[in-house]
């Protein structure tokens, strides 16, 4: 086991290293003209970004100062949303880098034939200073005017080179240099005009990809950043329910997942948060886990606006995978402190239906995991059933147990395009709402960010469940 996980390490690491590489070459490499600073300052760029993205990592998994986690936590995971849309970008690039080449060839093509067709004033004024005469027009010149003319031309021009022969029109050099232009004519008395080296064309097309690469990826991060510190948006979905009474036709539950406070959100985020749930005057609120990153003693002030939600039938909280990694008891017992109601494989009985909790599965590392016949087994079966579990893998046994809807989150709706497609994989239902069997699975995109505060094609959402009855 030891084995194969060193191996993956090494693998992760290896395909790490040489996008990295690929990404310096493109980047720094292939737009400038030889060795420099701009080529050792992107290299540090990158390696300095990913030193502060690993550091943040680590800070925040093993309780680093949170004075630290903060210094980090910024620089660090904005690079990790940075890197992959630069490295995304520069790929889509390489699309557009050879019909740029191609289009600048049939440019500069175009340019060389159409000189060739048209000899320039100035050649022919070379040619009649240099000849007493301008070139005959004719092939009908009189003999006489035409040996005169060629005899002058002889006496006035530098004696040919040995072994070469005569001619009566001298030669016009049109070398093919399609890297190099003529720089434009100079003022009267400043000299004839010089060749003016400019990039060549590749390393032209180079730097037009890699701009438009850069402008593309901090373009896409900084609308996505601004997303999240936002705040979340809010989604209104009904949900039928065959057992629900007509009484209880209408019901708001609001659903809140993976806040994700910690050295990025703080205290102002939470506080929108609590803000835009009160704004959808619900029955009843339903926090479906990863509230924190970070421990009480550090986060407790940025969880403190929690204290203010308001509900008809109260707060419910139940733990996500992060908790566990936050010290889950200590946050439980925090949370129910500041008025919300902890449901710990648990369930409890509401005038129109039963609500439940479980813990999240990463709980079992602990013994502290979910429990579905605590929480289910002994209910009456013919009243509705909303179950509060984080993570949506867990509705396989919730479809055992009966449960008419499952509420959860975790998936973040993959947080940063293209994870929606990994995030896809690993869940049953990415975002949104599916039926499994009798029972019916709701998940949250959530209202924050873990690691990058940043979304792509994934907005975070705050939803509110309005139950229908049946019966109505």
């Amino acid at each position: 086991m030891v084995v194969v996980f060193v191996l993956v390490a090494l693998l992760v690491v290896g395909v790490l290293v040489a996008a990295n590489r690929y990404l310096w070459l493109r980047l720094f490499r292939d737009t400038t003209r030889a060795p420099g600073p701009a080529r050792r300052i992107g290299a540090a760029v990158i390696a300095g970004g990913w030193v502060l993205a690993v550091g943040a990592l680590v800070a925040e998994r093993t309780g680093a100062p949170f004075w630290l986690q903060r210094v980090l936590a910024w620089p660090g995971f904005l690079w990790l949303a940075l890197s992959i849309y630069l490295l995304l970008a520069v790929i889509a690039g390489e699309v557009v880098r050879p019909l740029l080449l191609r289009l600048l060839e049939r440019r500069a093509a175009a340019r060389r034939t159409g000189e060739a067709a048209e000899p320039s004033a100035a050649a022919d004024a070379e040619r009649i200073t240099a000849g007493g005469a301008a070139p005959p027009k004719t092939s009908e010149a009189s003999g006489a005017s035409g040996a005169s003319g060629a005899s002058e031309a002889r006496e006035t021009s530098d004696p040919p080179e040995p072994g070469r022969p005569e001619t009566d029109t001298p030669e016009t050099d049109t070398p093919d240099t399609p890297d190099v232009l003529e720089a434009p004519d100079p003022a009267p008395g400043s000299g004839s005009p010089s060749p003016l080296a400019l990039p060549s064309r590749r390393l032209f097309v180079s730097r037009v990809v890699a701009g438009a690469a850069a402008a593309a990826a901090v373009g896409t991060v900084g609308y996505g950043t601004y997303g999240v510190l936002s705040g979340p948006k809010v989604k209104r979905v009904t949900v039928p329910l065959a057992k629900l009474p007509r009484t209880a036709h209408g019901f708001r539950i609001t659903v809140v997942s993976d806040i994700h406070l910690g050295p990025v959100l703080g205290r102002g985020f939470a506080q929108k948060v609590v803000d835009t749930v009160n704004s959808t005057q619900p029955d009843l609120i339903a926090v479906v886990g990863d509230l924190v990153d970070g421990s009480v003693k550090d986060l407790g002030p940025a969880a403190a606006p929690l204290s203010g939600l308001q509900a008809r039938h109260g707060a419910y909280f139940v733990t996500g995978n992060h908790e566990y990694f936050s010290g889950a008891e200590q946050w439980v017992a925090e949370v129910r402190r500041l008025g919300l109601l902890p449901l710990e494989n648990a369930r409890t009985e509401l005038p129109h239906f039963d609500l439940a909790g479980v813990n999240d599965v990463a709980g079992e590392d602990e013994g502290q995991g979910p429990d579905y016949a605590k929480a289910l087994g002994d209910r009456d079966r013919s009243r509705a059933c909303v179950l509060l579990a984080h993570q949506p893998v867990q509705i396989h046994d919730a479809v055992d147990h009966g449960v008419d809807l499952q509420l959860s989150g975790h998936t973040h709706g993959g947080q940063l395009w293209p994870g929606n497609l990994i995030a896809g994989a690993a869940n049953p239902t990415l975002a949104g709402l599916e039926r499994y069997g009798d029972t019916q699975l709701y998940v949250s995109r959530g209202a924050g960010a873990w690691g990058p505060p940043t979304r792509v094609g994934a907005p975070s959402d705050i939803t509110v469940i309005e139950l229908a009855s049946r019966q109505a």
